[in-house]
């Protein structure tokens, strides 16, 4: 075994990673850049969420709701105390981590996560954010929880746009699309079912929501007609909010979310019913509802989503890229003029794909969920020659 040691620029600091890398590291042929899959961490249980902190550390969630710490390329043995009770049950779990874009001087992190609610045996989708100092999680407060109700389909994606604003996505609960489809929950902006929050940074709801001042309606929400967006990003130059989202069988979408839209689900859609293969859909079009700018048949499954803005795979800069738990991918899109125009397989084959995120070092990092339930590692992209 061998070390390598990448040395990254931190918003405040020069800090160094360093990992186990095999000397046969594996080499990925693609159509711009060839790149070494390089072990980051080992020893995780279903990573969800990666996040990057000033100094070097890095933090990632546990689906059974812990919160881990890497740094120096060791896995922290303790989980950070102070995280919430979760229901970490089928779908559920502690989700996404997200700092808050003044990190460095006011030290809030972001938690998304499938809320206990009643008996305990049913949850929602909520996000709390406390201070993370001295590897502990204090001052914490819940900032939102989901008017909504159901056996999965959190959605749970956290982002921040540049003006300071967050969004969360959240998904339709599993509720079934059956009867009249434009009855559905995910149709309906008296709930949260199926929709994109938008939010101040300490969750009041912002006076230009698309639905404030609309009898009945919930004034947090952006868009909605979702089915379960699991991918969330925002576009570095445009400042758009993109998202994927899971489809039925077949039919998973890259939406770009504008005020007040309406996505269409169940209503219309690609996908069909996973028994079977019958209708789900009244049509694939319809008056006042929009369209994905991509959409996979067969479904990825889809998870994290990012933009790479780096310098290390300078080809790449601009691109989209998309994980996938189903196909155990991470795609590449080439988007122009707001398109995806080009679409390419990167990675394929290591364990289903929880996140993908650019480092502060430009290199690109995935959080794999191994079969069998093993532990599993972070993994991260490096350019080779």
């Amino acid at each position: 075994m061998t070390r390598t040691v990448s040395l990254f620029l931190s918003t405040a600091v020069l800090a160094s990673i360093c990992s186990p890398v095999s000397a046969q590291s594996d080499v990925r042929r693609t159509a711009l850049h060839d790149f070494r899959v390089v072990p980051v961490a080992e020893g995780l249980e279903v990573p969800w969420s990666i996040a990057f902190l000033p100094g070097g550390d890095i933090l990632v969630t546990e689906r059974a709701g812990r919160l881990r710490i890497v740094r120096d390329g060791k896995l922290v043995a303790d989980p950070v105390p102070g995280v919430p009770e979760v229901l970490a049950r089928g779908q559920g779990g502690l989700m996404e981590v997200l700092p808050h874009p003044d990190f460095t001087n006011n030290r809030l992190i972001y938690l998304s996560y499938s809320k206990p609610v009643g008996d305990g045996r049913r949850a929602t989708t909520a996000v709390v954010r406390g201070t993370f100092e001295d590897d502990r999680f204090t001052l914490v407060d819940e900032i939102f929880e989901a008017v909504s109700e159901g056996g999965g389909h959190y959605g749970c994606r956290l982002a921040f746009d540049a003006d300071g604003y967050v969004y969360l996505s959240v998904g339709d609960r599993q509720a079934s699309p059956s009867g009249d489809l434009a009855a559905h929950p995910a149709q309906d902006i008296s709930n949260h079912h199926g929709v994109i929050v938008r939010l101040h940074d300490d969750g009041r709801v912002p006076e230009d929501n698309p639905f404030v001042g609309q009898a009945g309606a919930m004034p947090e929400i952006w868009s909605y007609g979702h089915r379960n967006p699991q991918g969330l990003a925002i576009h570095p130059e445009t400042g758009a909010v993109w998202l994927t989202e899971h489809g039925p069988r077949g039919g998973d979408e890259v939406n770009v979310s504008t005020a007040g839209a309406n996505y269409g689900w169940p209503v219309i859609g690609y996908g069909v019913n996973y028994r079977g293969g019958t209708k789900i859909h009244d049509a694939t079009h319809a008056e006042g509802m929009e369209q994905p700018v991509h959409f996979w048949v067969p479904s990825i499954g889809v998870s994290g989503l990012a933009f790479y803005t780096g310098d290390k795979f300078s080809e790449w800069r601009g691109n989209l890229f998309a994980g996938g738990l189903a196909g155990q991918n991470v795609d590449r899109l080439t988007i122009e003029d707001g398109r995806v125009v080009d679409r390419e397989t990167i990675l394929r084959g290591m364990g289903r794909v929880r996140d993908v995120r650019e480092g502060p070092d430009g290199y690109i990092y995935v959080a794999l969920e191994a079969r069998g339930g093993e532990p599993t590692p972070i993994v991260r992209l490096e350019p080779v020659g």
